[in-house]
């Protein structure tokens, strides 16, 4: 069931939760944290699983590139419509090209995970900014 127009949410649209990504177990608490989000704000299962697997791609890059950060959660409302926002911060070497992070293909690693450009594909909204050296923030937002 897909919700559309104006509604009433009983969820604080700006205040975000804050969790720790420093362990593999950290990674599985931020893709549960997500998918019961998504499923409080209705989100019908394709875009949960959707949400899900983006966080988890950007989630586990916080924890082997960027050596662990930060991810805040929060409702987001507009115009109207509301969604899941998801900030992802660390302090770890940055990117040194952003550009080529976000080529199909490109990998840092023998794994064969989503990467930047399969996590933005899964997302309305994602921004991304890094500084080599400073660390990485990953924004990703989707609509209900």
């Amino acid at each position: 069931m897909q919700r559309r127009g104006k509604r009433r949410t009983p969820f604080n649209v700006a205040r975000p939760d804050r969790f720790q990504i420093r362990s593999a177990e950290d990674v599985r608490r931020v893709r549960q944290e997500v998918q019961v989000r998504a499923m409080k704000l209705g989100f019908r299962a394709v875009d949960q699983t959707k949400l899900v697997t983006a966080a988890s791609e950007i989630a586990r890059n916080t924890l082997d590139h960027g050596q662990g950060g930060t991810v805040d959660m929060e409702f987001v409302e507009r115009n109207g419509q509301f969604g899941i926002s998801l900030t992802f911060e660390d302090r770890g070497p940055g990117i040194a090209d952003i550009a080529e992070a976000m080529e199909d293909g490109f990998t840092t690693s023998t794994g064969f995970g989503l990467g930047l450009p399969g996590a933005k594909r899964l997302v309305h909204e994602f921004r991304i900014q890094s500084e080599t050296g400073r660390g990485t923030k990953v924004v990703l937002v989707r609509w209900s």
